[in-house]
C-alpha cells in the first residue's frame, strides 16, 4: 500500500512541535515558513484531522496531534536508523565501532578481544566508553554505541549473558574488622568506611551495591577503590578478577561475613541494533562470546 505523506512532511510536523512554532521550525529546517505550514496542512488534509490549534502566537498540539507526533517521531527515527544501517552494510566493515563496557568486565580480556578483532579488520577504529551500571544503559538509550557489555538490560533491548562477575568483600589484612576474631554481620561494618564505585549513569541509584555506613568514599574507577582498600582506608566488594595479586600477596583478605560476602553480577552482551548490525559489530560480538566463554 502506497503512502501519501512523505518523511519530509512528517519532519516538518515534528520540528513545529520541537521548535515551538512554524517560524522556528522553518529556521531549523532551512525552509520558508509557508513551506513548513503547507507540509503540516497537507498532513491534516490527507488524514482529515487537526494536528494543531493556535493559542496566542503558539501552535499547540491537539490530542490527535500528540498521537501523530509520537508516531511520526518513531517513524522518522526508524527511517534514519535504516539509512545509517544501509550505508554501513553497503560499505562492508564499519569505519568506527563504539563499545560501552561495564568497568567490572576484565580489561585484559576486553583488550584481547579488540586485538583479535583488529587482526581481521585493522582499519576499523574502536572507541571504548568505560562505564558503571546505569552509564552503560545511558549509552545504549542515547544511541552512542554499537554494542555494550552491561549489568542491566535497558528497556527495549535484548541481551545474552557473557559472564557473571564475582565481587568479594575484602579489607586490608590489618584492618580492624579482621581483628574482631569472629564472623561479621552488616551491623559490624557500619562503624567503618565503605569504598564504592560511582554509578556513571544520569539516574544514579545511591543504594546500589552499598551498605548503610557512617563513612563512605565514592570513587570513579575500580583501580582507585582497590588502591584505597589496599592502603587500609576502608572495605569494599571488589571483583575477584581484579584483586588476585593482592589476595595472593596477602595484602587484602576476605571479610568473614555471615552472609553476603560474595555478590554476583551478570554482564550482558547487547547489540544496539541487532537487525542492522554491520559485519564488524557482529564479528566483534562473536569474539567477545568466544573469549568470554574460554575465560570462564
Amino acid at each position: 500500500m502506497s503512502t501519501h505523506i512523505t518523511l519530509e512532511q512528517w519532519r516538518s510536523l515534528i520540528e513545529v512541535v520541537d521548535a515551538g512554532g512554524y517560524a522556528q521550525a522553518a529556521e531549523r529546517l532551512c525552509k520558508s515558513q509557508s513551506a513548513v505550514s503547507y507540509a503540516v496542512q497537507k498532513i491534516e488534509t490527507l488524514l482529515g484531522i487537526k494536528a494543531f490549534e493556535i493559542k496566542g502566537r503558539r501552535a499547540i498540539l491537539t490530542s490527535t496531534g500528540q498521537m501523530l507526533y509520537r508516531r511520526a517521531l518513531a517513524l522518522v527515527n526508524e527511517a534514519n536508523e535504516l539509512e545509517k544501517a544501509a550505508h554501513k552494510l553497503s560499505a562492508g566493515w564499519e569505519a568506527i565501532i563504539t563499545v560501552a563496557a561495564e568497568i567490572l568486565f576484565p580489561s585484559e580480556l576486553l583488550l584481547n578481544c579488540f586485538q583479535r578483532f583488529s587482526l581481521q579488520s585493522p582499519s576499523t577504529r574502536i572507541e571504548l566508553i568505560e562505564s558503571v551500571l546505569g552509564g552503560t544503559s545511558d549509552a545504549l538509550l542515547s544511541g552512542q554505541v554499537d554494542l555494550a557489555i552491561s549489568p542491566q538490560l535497558p528497556p527495549g533491548f535484548l541481551g545474552e549473558i557473557l559472564m557473571r562477575i564475582r565481587l568479594q568483600a575484602v579489607a586490608h589484612i590489618d584492618h580492624p574488622l579482621h581483628h574482631l576474631g569472629r564472623e561479621l554481620s552488616y551491623r559490624d561494618l557500619r562503624a567503618y568506611r565503605h569504598v564504592v564505585i560511582r554509578d556513571s549513569g544520569t539516574k544514579r541509584d545511591q543504594r546500589t551495591a552499598t551498605v548503610e555506613v557512617d563513612q563512605r568514599w565514592t570513587v570513579s574507577q575500580v583501580a582507585t577503590s582497590i588502591q584505597a582498600v589496599s592502603m587500609g582506608y576502608g572495605f569494599a566488594w571488589l571483583p575477584e578478577e581484579h584483586i588476585r595479586e593482592e589476595l595472593r600477596a596477602g595484602v587484602l583478605k576476605p571479610l568473614p561475613l555471615k552472609q553476603g560476602h560474595i555478590r554476583e553480577i551478570p554482564l550482558y552482551l547487547i547489540l544496539a541494533n541487532p537487525d542492522f548490525a554491520g559485519s564488524g559489530v557482529r564479528c566483534l560480538a562473536n569474539i567477545l562470546r568466544e573469549l568470554s566463554k574460554n575465560n570462564h
